[in-house]
């Protein structure tokens, strides 16, 4: 038996047909992933800065003009405005549409306000932690698919064994190196998706505690400004 009889490739394109579907599902699996750790980087990246150019601009806020500039941009850019941004022009606008209302107390203004900056929030966080689920499923279940087209492909090895009057380590070897080839795909597969999503969830995490604090500072602005400002 030559080398090249194990190489990569000749054991890929030589196994079973049930383990190149395992080895084709795991590729796939792991092709959508990166996509996806591609993506969601890049929405991350966006999103915080976004968040701090917002944090910055109110920390130098000088009056009620001011605020509404500020907040203009959720209106004329649309999409493009960042999630704190739309969140607190969500409170905003909730506020001065109550506040425009006769015999509305403070106190009913600012639930109404905290009741729309917090649907904003989830629609936010939603956006943020998009695909998230996908890349924890694929890093959990990648290893245990490629275990399956390992067991598969050492089933076949050991039952073409009954056709062979002597078993050396040669007659086995192919057949159990192809289908070990599927267990480390299946890691290949899962290692990256398990590495990004703590890594994504580390930062979603800080996202949202920064779009909360931000909500109670924004909030506590509101009513300074009063129900009849």
């Amino acid at each position: 038996m030559n080398g090249a009889d194990l190489s990569i490739l000749h054991l890929v394109t030589n196994a079973s047909l049930p383990v190149q579907l395992v080895m084709v599902l795991l590729l796939g699996l792991s092709f959508v992933s990166w996509w996806f750790i591609f993506h969601k980087f890049f929405v991350i990246r966006r999103v915080r800065a976004a968040t701090e150019t917002f944090e910055r601009n109110f920390r130098n806020l000088q009056g009620t003009h001011d605020l509404n500039a500020l907040l203009q941009g959720a209106t004329t850019d649309g999409e493009r405005a960042g999630s704190l941004e739309r969140i607190c022009h969500s409170g905003f606008r909730e506020f001065a549409r109550l506040r425009r209302q006769s015999g509305q107390s403070m106190s009913s203004i600012m639930d109404g306000v905290r009741r729309a900056q917090r649907a904003t929030f989830q629609r936010e966080m939603e956006e943020v932690e998009a695909h998230l689920n996908f890349l924890a499923t694929v890093g959990s279940v990648s290893p245990y698919i490629g275990l399956f087209g390992t067991v598969w492909g050492i089933m076949n090895s050991f039952r073409g064994l009954a056709n062979v009057s002597q078993a050396t380590l040669g007659t086995v070897a192919p057949g159990i190196a192809e289908a070990l080839v599927a267990t480390a795909i299946g890691l290949f597969a899962a290692i990256p998706a398990v590495i990004a999503y703590n890594h994504f969830v580390r930062h979603t995490d800080r996202l949202a505690n920064r779009f909360e604090s931000q909500m109670e500072e924004f909030q506590n602005l509101l009513q300074r400004l009063g129900p009849n400002t």
